[in-house]
């Protein structure tokens, strides 16, 4: 099993909705787009976490549905949005299939994922979109803001999506702290790998908190010393050391 795999079943789990070719097709293209995406990181961190093969593949696929959901509200607002004819059309419809295709599978019996988890987990991610609104109205970029909306649409997303992920094993207790942690020192890493606005035309001192913010939340995932985490931090951690602010 792997995140290939969940991807395969994420597909079984479209198909057997049985929609119109046309809606079918829409929603693949979402898929599409967002895959691979946190699929590995899923699976690695569900294996790691002791979670049974079915319970790890409704969840991880759940919550990659999730996902998906987020990354095609993202594309639209940001106009990559380039895998429909008329995304305005046609993106509002597959995102709001996705969001909650995502919760009818991890509410599935065989997911096991207690309701007070997916209770917190859906507050953690209304809570995410909530700065995305300040980043769509932001004129000018300073480290308060940057650090912010970062906590937001990263951080607390991967803290909903390990909240989830992790109910019942023994690694619950750390789910938020690791997930506010990785989307942090990720977001701020992909903003500096592809030279986002968000990060380049703040001040050479925003920047250097923003930096040193980013190395701290990668050394406090260094310290989970969780296997999962490997690859990620060797992603995000060449890049954070070498930028020059």
């Amino acid at each position: 099993m792997s995140g290939g795999a969940l991807y395969q079943e994420a597909l079984r789990v479209l198909r057997r909705l049985e929609l119109p070719d046309a809606s079918e097709r829409d929603v693949l293209a979402a898929l599409e787009a967002a895959q691979p995406g946190p699929l590995p990181l899923f699976y690695e961190a569900g294996a790691e976490a002791g979670l049974e093969r079915s319970v790890l593949t409704a969840r991880g696929v759940g919550l990659f549905l999730s996902f998906c959901a987020g990354n095609l509200a993202d594309d639209l607002i940001d106009g990559d949005c380039t895998y429909y004819e008329a995304p305005l059309r046609v993106g509002p419809c597959a995102q709001f299939l996705l969001q909650n295709l995502a919760w009818a599978t991890l509410a599935e019996p065989h997911a096991g994922v207690p309701v007070n988890a997916l209770e917190e987990g859906a507050r953690m991610l209304a809570l995410a979109a909530g700065p995305q609104a300040l980043e769509v109205r932001a004129r000018e970029w300073t480290a308060p803001l940057f650090r912010r909306v970062a906590e937001g649409i990263a951080g607390r997303q991967w803290a909903a999506y390990l909240r989830v992920l992790w109910a019942g094993t023994r690694l619950e207790e750390r789910a938020v702290q690791v997930g506010l942690a990785l989307g942090v020192a990720a977001h701020v890493a992909e903003d500096i790998r592809s030279k986002d606005t968000r990060f380049t035309s703040m001040p050479v001192e925003d920047r250097l908190t923003v930096v040193t913010w980013a190395r701290q939340a990668a050394e406090s995932l260094r310290a989970q010393d969780l296997r999962c985490l490997d690859a990620a931090l060797r992603r995000i951690e060449p890049i954070l050391p070498e930028v020059e602010p």
